[in-house]
């Protein structure tokens, strides 16, 4: 592998032939499609669905309060979420404005940051900017929700960690070990490093970030992991794909059960519930054990496949959850956005599917959110296609990782390995072994017959 022709060209593609085209049409996208989301958060736009600003102003704001003594609201059964959640939920407080006005101006940052990663990687040799056109247009898809869930910054956080891992694999550890502290999932980003020197890195930064943060939270604070009582309780909430049989037998007299707010979410109560959620759970095992076969199988990667990888991952945890609430469809852009930003990604047929998903999200949540809870034919009509919108593309997913990474062994190495050079200046290899690392994978996806390192 040559080391300087990768830099060179890297740098023209970076410097003198950026489609300027593509990115004022991003950037005019961007802007547009976010001012209609602060009017509609304002109220200067009235759109349909009622007011979705009260779990900041009202449910957020609380837990600050508490949270502002010392300990955790673990008396509060809404509160589902590990210790690093206190570090989101604190910041606003921090800031000039009201602490409503204070978390926009969170979600709005984390939003232009996660842009400006996409493109900037989009920008590199063997990279593209369809990432970047997928969270510019799939944000907005699911309206001002995104600005008043802390989800959008985890996905932040976690889109930067899949991002650094090829080329500085400590580094994305710990931003995902960040995520994973504030909500878990960000560490199923780790499922797709291969096997090496950076795989250790990648996972010892990200459990040492994980375990560092929590333990200095939880003896600065009291409460800190009393939410895992929590979970064993749950039931099946209204949106998930488990609730859809609840719904029709309900639509059909069926089912005499309730739905009510158990644990910070509307949840159907009552006949078969138990028997959803285990098979909901087993579903999850039974999708681990599978990436676990395909992780110790797969016998060829390019610089797609980690990505891929933390995608099929992420909707297999999706799918099978009790609870899928809107803000999981952001968690699903982000990732499928880091995977569209390899020209050989698997997952483009799956990111649309995603794509489709997101204004159905919308239309169930807030537009059809009473009726569902109803379990009103039409409103189950649009979760149901929602649902089966993830479930496809869970399911696609998993056939194309699979495909991708089967033939020949072709498996590239963990870290590119130089034969011992002649002594030269310093100055003859001006790139960084990560980037050095990133353009021997992108070039395998050109060159996918190409023994690797050659």
């Amino acid at each position: 592998m040559e080391l300087a022709p990768a830099t060179e060209s890297g740098s023209s593609r970076g410097r003198a032939g950026r489609p300027l085209g593509a990115l004022a049409a991003l950037g005019a996208t961007w802007v547009a499609t976010r001012t209609v989301l602060v009017l509609l958060m304002t109220g200067v736009l009235k759109g349909p669905g009622g007011d979705i600003t009260a779990d900041v102003w009202m449910i957020y704001h609380a837990w600050y309060g508490v949270l502002q003594t010392g300990t955790f609201p673990f008396d509060d059964v809404t509160w589902q979420y590990p210790p690093g959640a206190a570090l989101v939920i604190l910041l606003p407080g921090l800031l000039p404005w009201s602490y409503l006005v204070s978390f926009w101006v969170m979600c709005g940052v984390a939003d232009v940051a996660a842009t400006a990663l996409l493109v900037r990687t989009g920008l590199r040799r063997g990279r593209a900017l369809t990432g970047a056109w997928m969270w510019v247009v799939g944000v907005p898809l699911l309206g001002p929700m995104v600005y008043n869930r802390f989800d959008v910054i985890v996905t932040a956080i976690t889109l930067a960690g899949l991002l650094a891992l090829i080329r500085r694999p400590a580094v994305g550890g710990m931003l995902l070990g960040l995520g994973g502290i504030i909500k878990i999932w960000p560490l199923l980003g780790l499922i797709g490093t291969p096997s090496g020197r950076r795989t250790r890195r990648s996972w010892t930064l990200a459990a040492a970030t994980a375990v560092s943060v929590g333990f200095l939270l939880a003896a600065g604070m009291n409460g800190a992991f009393d939410f895992l009582a929590f979970q064993k309780e749950r039931g099946i909430e209204v949106e998930s794909l488990g609730a859809l049989p609840l719904h029709y037998a309900r639509l059909a007299g069926a089912w005499d059960g309730r739905v009510t707010m158990n644990y910070g979410s509307p949840e159907m109560l009552g006949p078969w519930v138990g028997v959803i959620g285990k098979v909901m759970i087993a579903g999850t095992v039974l999708g681990f054990v599978w990436l676990l076969l395909w992780r110790f199988t797969a016998r060829r990667r390019n610089a797609a496949t980690m990505y891929d990888a933390a995608l099929t991952a992420l909707l297999i945890f999706t799918v099978t959850s009790r609870v899928i609430s809107p803000q999981y469809v952001v968690w699903l852009i982000g990732v499928a956005a880091v995977c569209l930003t390899v020209h050989g990604t698997s997952q483009r047929p799956v990111a649309v599917l995603i794509l489709l998903a997101s204004p159905l999200t919308l239309v169930e949540f807030p537009l059809m959110f009473n009726r569902i809870l109803a379990s009103e034919p039409s409103a189950v009509a649009v979760l149901s296609a929602r649902n089966l919108l993830l479930l496809a593309a869970t399911v696609l997913s998993c056939v194309r990782l699979w495909r991708s990474t089967r033939g020949p062994d072709r498996l590239l190495p963990p870290t590119v390995v130089l034969a011992e050079p002649e002594p030269v200046a310093a100055a003859a290899y001006p790139v960084r072994p990560g980037i050095a690392y990133e353009q021997d994978l992108l070039d395998g996806i050109d060159r996918p017959n190409t023994p690797a390192g050659r």
